[in-house]
């Protein structure tokens, strides 16, 4: 299966054939742009329609085996069949900035304290940053919001870059994750915030960081030993 979401973060609409489909409702395609619900990021939404302007609604999308699956809550969808699968455009574009926002917040994290991100989860209306630090000092963390916010205004490109697994492993900042990417994968994906962030991620991204909204940290917690949890928003809202 093709995952186009990976090349082309932008692609609203694509065109697949349908390679199997299980209970009738848990629907392999050949190619996809939905994301599959996976590191921190929600699936996308959306639907295929059918040659013949059927509509089946998509309400997840996961990976399994190698596979992404697209479950569908309508049934009659067939081997074979042709369809155009359009994405819930408005909660990707979300989910993207949220999580361009949260590499740079990530980033920032670690530069200011050494910390090491342990874990994330995007949403609609908010987004969590998990890391690992002994000393929990709330000023700091509050003056990281404005830091984020001078970044998203400086309109940094953001790029994607597919690599050979050694070339990856030579950025300072993706080889501490060496670890996580079994010896078959020989490829890894790469995405570059010039003077701020370099970064292994399989998520979708937004192509400016001054398409983000600025951001409002609303939350700060102690969540056990050397276990800390940043929330934020977007301010705007």
């Amino acid at each position: 299966m093709k995952e186009l979401y990976l090349t082309d973060c932008y692609l609203k609409e694509f065109d697949a054939t349908v390679e199997s489909v299980k209970d009738d409702k848990f629907v392999i395609l050949d190619q996809t742009a939905f994301y599959p619900k996976s590191g921190g990021q929600p699936n996308d939404t959306g639907k295929l329609v059918s040659e013949d302007g059927t509509e089946f609604p998509v309400i997840f999308v996961g990976k399994f085996g190698g596979d992404i699956s697209h479950e569908v809550s309508n049934p009659g969808l067939k081997t074979g069949d042709k369809v155009k699968g359009i994405i819930d455009w408005d909660i990707r574009y979300r989910f993207m900035q949220y999580h361009t926002a949260c590499h740079i917040l990530s980033a920032i994290i670690h530069n200011e304290t050494g910390a090491m991100i342990t874990g994330n989860q995007l949403g609609e209306d908010k987004t969590r940053v998990d890391f690992n630090l002994e000393d929990f000092d709330r000023e700091q963390i509050a003056s990281y919001e404005s830091k984020v916010n001078e970044i998203i205004d400086r309109n940094i490109p953001v790029s994607i870059d597919i690599m050979p697994r050694e070339e990856a492993f030579s950025i300072p900042s993706v080889v501490k994750l060496k670890d996580a990417f079994p010896p078959e994968i020989e490829e890894i994906r790469i995405i570059s915030i010039p003077d701020v962030d370099v970064q292994a991620c399989g998520g979708t991204h937004i192509a400016n960081t001054g398409d983000i909204p600025h951001i409002s940290i609303i939350k700060a917690e102690n969540k056990g030993k050397n276990n800390r949890r940043v929330y934020f928003k977007f301010a705007d809202e």
